[in-house]
């Protein structure tokens, strides 16, 4: 497995993803500025209002996938650890996993890599721990092989 080329990988992933809600935003704002003042009064001030609420939660989402993109840059995909950290790709009885940012199961290079946080369930079951070590995925014991 290429660290290096999932690392880009996932970037590439977080930017359509910033696109996208970008967009969504800048739609929802345009909307919101777009509505006309009506004769029925209020409904002039709800549908700015909702445009307002659509373009906040667009924001939010963006600043989300921001900052998880500013995570994948922290990692230096040359650099291999003695124990799993933020950054780690393991190799494992269960599959590929990746400690970054929950970003799911993605396919590259004919494999299947799981992306996960250290802050979820599973990325804290496998922080600081080495190769031989056991850690729990989906109820069932599996071993850490190889650090990557």
């Amino acid at each position: 497995m290429n660290k290096a080329a999932l690392i880009t990988y996932l970037k590439s992933l977080l930017e359509e993803r910033m696109m996208v809600a970008w967009n969504a935003m800048e739609a929802a704002q345009s909307s919101a500025n777009d509505q006309g003042k009506s004769s029925m009064g209020d409904k002039y001030e709800t549908s700015r209002s909702m445009g307002q609420l659509d373009r906040n939660m667009h924001a939010r989402q963006y600043e989300q996938v921001r900052l998880e993109r500013l995570v994948l840059e922290k990692i230096h995909d040359n650099e291999v650890a003695v124990r799993a950290a933020v950054g780690s790709l393991l190799e494992t009885s269960a599959g590929w996993f990746l400690i970054a940012v929950s970003l799911g199961a993605v396919k590259i290079e004919e494999e299947t890599v799981i992306a996960v946080s250290s802050s979820s369930p599973v990325g804290a079951s496998l922080l600081g721990k080495g190769p031989g070590d056991q850690f729990e995925f989906m109820k069932r014991q599996h071993k850490i092989i190889a650090l990557h």
